[in-house]
């Protein structure tokens, strides 16, 4: 299996999904999710699923197989997500669990799927007496996976008697930036909302050449992290449209048109004239099924056939009721903090610019945060107002 393409593959995924996500949820909203931890949780569910069940999974992930995906995320899991915290890179942290009602057991098929391809740590809980226990037991495993950052990944309620299994993620990532903006020469200016009002802001200022390119309508940045001995590169990309208010126009061209990132990331450094980019924190979280159930994965939902999972005819009356998830970002001087819960090499070319290029993110803009190697994207988002969180 090659990475590179089933990375490329799922970032098309992804991006569409991002773009449904904004259109119907976040309008109005900063946001920030993960849909690398969404694709995972999704994966395990098809791993589980057979008939037209996992038919419909797969064409939604545009996957060939269970073993493909299985493959994909065996490799993410050691190419793209181990820890890069002790040689200098980024500090990260990727976790499955699943939690099994204790009178049913796994497939041993399935569980030594789970725990070979997605490193998942599982359990055997009372749902039947026990679900705000088992509730308490599965926010606390995401808070902890998450340093502290996801609190409460499952509402209260939404675990009853009749639940039968849990599948859960959790990512964190940590990284400085290669070069540290000066705290000392930030500075509060205006930040145009899409209402047509204005709040002040801060905004981090740098006059040191930045990863920037431009296009008709809009301009790409890119912030790389401080790496680690290994060959990962991870960055921060900052798509800002020109019209104040073009940012759904941009969204839409990023989730519609297929390898749209790759011809639009910027790789060469150039000067820069007016540089600002405000700080910002967010939190957002989501239910995700009725989304899904609009983008055509109905079955999963509704009684499928998740007889793959569990040792039991009662596998076929198997249904996924709700898919939580939970990011938070935190982007400053120093560089990103994120959390969720639920391979392109990059070639130099030569270029000479001569004009210094601005980049003023003072109005709504789309961001991700990408490893760069393989083309992984780890969290997208979008900032409507960095004020709030």
């Amino acid at each position: 299996m090659d990475l590179r393409e089933s990375i490329s593959t799922q970032t098309d995924v992804a991006l569409n999904f991002t773009k449904h996500l904004f259109s119907k949820e976040a309008h109005d909203k900063n946001l920030v999710f993960s849909p690398l931890s969404l694709h995972v949780v999704l994966s395990i569910i098809a791993a589980g699923s057979e008939g037209p069940t996992l038919d419909q999974l797969l064409s939604f992930l545009r996957s060939k197989s269970t073993d493909h995906l299985n493959s994909f995320a065996s490799q993410l899991v050691a190419v793209v997500l181990s820890d890069g915290s002790l040689s200098g890179g980024p500090r990260l942290s990727f976790a499955d669990g699943v939690w099994v009602e204790q009178s049913l057991s796994l497939k041993p098929s399935f569980k030594h799927l789970l725990h070979t391809d997605y490193k998942a740590a599982s359990a055997s809980v009372d749902f039947q007496t026990k679900a705000v226990e088992v509730t308490n037991e599965v926010n606390s495993w995401a808070e902890k996976e998450t340093n502290g950052l996801i609190k409460e990944i499952l509402p209260l309620g939404s675990v009853d008697s009749s639940t039968r299994l849990i599948f859960a993620n959790a990512l964190y990532f940590k990284g400085a930036w290669n070069e540290k903006f000066d705290a000392s020469i930030t500075k509060d200016s205006d930040f145009h909302l899409l209402n047509g009002n204005s709040v002040k802001v801060p905004f981090m200022i740098s006059k040191k050449k930045q990863f920037i390119s431009a296009f008709d309508g809009f301009k790409v940045l890119g912030l790389p992290y401080k790496q680690g001995e290994d060959k990962r590169q991870f960055s921060m990309y900052l798509f800002l449209p020109d019209a104040k208010d073009g940012l759904s126009a941009l969204i839409e061209k990023v989730g519609s048109e297929s390898g749209f990132l790759e011809r639009k990331l910027p790789h060469e450094k150039v000067e820069v004239g007016d540089f600002r980019i405000p700080r910002f924190k967010i939190s957002f979280g989501f239910e995700t099924s009725n989304l899904l159930k609009e983008l055509g994965l109905v079955l999963p939902f509704s009684g499928g056939d998740l007889t793959a999972m569990v040792d039991s005819p009662v596998g076929q009356n198997l249904y996924v009721s709700s898919i939580f998830h939970k990011s938070f970002i935190e982007v400053n001087e120093e560089g990103t903090e994120a959390a969720a819960a639920s391979a392109a090499t990059i070639q130099l070319r030569s270029l000479i610019i001569s004009t210094k290029i601005d980049f003023v993110a003072d109005h709504p803009f789309l961001f991700l945060v990408r490893e760069d190697m393989t083309g992984t994207i780890l969290f997208t988002g979008q900032v409507l107002n960095p004020l709030v969180e």
